[in-house]
């Protein structure tokens, strides 16, 4: 017998689980088109040579690769003995097996279209793009091999005033939600830079910053051993361990920043963008939830500027947002010094975030308002009728399709929680009152259609 299940990462949506992703995405999508934002969408598949390398190593090993079409592992087999005998010469034996993958980010596609549609675009160009993305991942409370990103991202400026607008959008959305609790961690990668040049690394920035990144889930501990692989000698990695380990005031690290990078033009550079970004976006709104965090990295390749992640306080999770600064993320593909900026929300953990803390609204579960039962002959057509005229006024309604027992209906209607239910026979028709009852309260009276209308519209 066939073991049926689905693959490991991937989850089925329910209907009331859906209800509520819609509603987060809605909110997202709202306050997106308010500041802006314009909807794009780009293909699940990408070519392989439009996403590898934008990500790390690491990024690279977590994409989904898809096989070519009609692929006989034979055939490659063959290919790659040709290969490596000298018989053939191939640019890239990889793409012998796959050309293309699935999405890692919203991201890279993004800036792959905005070089393919230069010409038709109006710089500053404002998009918003909310679809699922892939990654082979090992699965665990919040982290999914398949997942929606929620991004909204400006290319064609380099103004700050960006970073401060899509923080202010950050805290709009949350707490349209509800999830008050949260903070807005910054950095910047002009920082993280400088300490890279600070030991003597600067080939090895991505190294450094991916493993700053593991600090949440492997402490410090875990990040000293990551470094030592690495090849990280003592020295550079007790220097990034003090740096990761500043304290004091958000003002008096501002201070020790300033000091320890006396010499760095770029990395000064960096702190005074997170300065102002940060004083300016308290000055609009105090007790913004704003947190310096120094051991904030984010591991994607692309990031050059401020880098931004949203955690919510109350539940135990990883970040629930994030994004930042990319100044040329476009020359990859043939277009240099565009610059861009961007954030993202973690749809699913959002999800998981919001269920626990039980902020979901009650009246998304609403579903059906109203079901007739079927009497089969003339008033089923008759009760049809009714079901169309209720659903013109806006109410969800329903007819029991064939002519079972009413205790069967009755049990439909009871399962699917049906707040009414309308019975409609021959005398009914007659007189064009029919009988509403209230499966709550068992309470049942003789109503109008417009009457109906009323009441279930409480």
């Amino acid at each position: 017998m066939i073991q049926i299940s689905i693959p490991k990462g991937t989850r089925d949506f329910a209907p009331e689980t859906l209800r509520k992703r819609y509603y987060i995405m809605n909110i997202i999508k709202n306050v997106f088109e308010k500041y802006a934002f314009e909807p794009l969408e780009t293909p699940a598949m990408e070519n392989i040579e439009t996403l590898t390398g934008k990500y790390g190593d690491e990024g690279d090993k977590l994409m989904f690769r898809i096989l070519n079409n009609g692929i006989i592992w034979d055939n490659v087999s063959d290919i790659l003995h040709q290969q490596k005998t000298g018989e053939i010469e191939l640019k890239n034996p990889a793409t012998v097996v796959s050309e293309k993958a699935l999405r890692y980010d919203l991201t890279i596609p993004f800036a792959r279209f905005v070089v393919m549609n230069r010409n038709n675009l109006v710089f500053p160009f404002r998009r918003y793009q909310m679809q699922p993305v892939w990654r082979a991942d090992r699965p665990q409370k919040g982290r999914f091999r398949e997942f929606y990103q929620c991004d909204a991202d400006v290319v064609g400026s380099k103004s700050l005033i960006l970073e401060i607008e899509l923080l202010n959008i950050y805290r709009e959305v949350f707490e349209k939600l509800g999830l008050k609790n949260f903070e807005l961690r910054l950095n910047n990668r002009k920082i993280l830079a400088g300490l890279a040049q600070l030991i003597s690394a600067t080939d090895k920035m991505m190294d450094m910053t991916i493993a700053i990144d593991k600090l949440d889930k492997v402490g410090i501990e875990g990040v000293r051993l990551e470094l030592q692989k690495n090849n990280f000698n003592e020295e550079q990695i007790n220097k990034i361990v003090e740096f990761l380990s500043l304290q004091g005031t958000t003002e008096e690290r501002f201070t020790q920043l300033k000091n320890i990078f006396a010499d760095n033009e770029e990395a000064l550079k960096g702190v005074k963008e997170l300065f102002f970004v940060m004083k300016q976006t308290e000055t609009l709104r105090p007790n913004a939830s704003l947190v310096l965090d120094l051991t904030l990295a984010r591991g994607l390749n692309y990031y050059t500027g401020i880098i931004i992640e949203v955690k919510a306080k109350d539940v135990q999770m990883g970040s629930i947002g994030g994004g930042g600064r990319y100044d040329d993320l476009t020359g990859v593909f043939g277009l240099p010094n565009v610059s861009g900026v961007g954030i993202s929300f973690g749809l699913d953990r959002i999800y998981e975030v919001m269920d626990e803390l039980k902020l979901f609204p009650e009246n998304l579960q609403t579903g059906v308002q109203v079901l007739f039962i079927n009497f089969g002959n003339e008033p089923e057509m008759y009760a049809f009728q009714q079901v169309q005229q209720l659903r013109q006024k806006n109410i969800v309604a329903e007819l029991y399709p064939s002519n079972d027992k009413i205790k069967k209906q009755m049990e439909y209607a009871h399962r699917k929680k049906v707040p009414f239910v309308v019975l409609l026979g021959d005398e009914e028709m007659k007189v064009e009152k029919f009988q509403l009852k209230n499966m709550e309260t068992g309470e049942q009276q003789a109503l109008s259609l417009d009457e109906i209308v009323l009441a279930t519209s409480k």
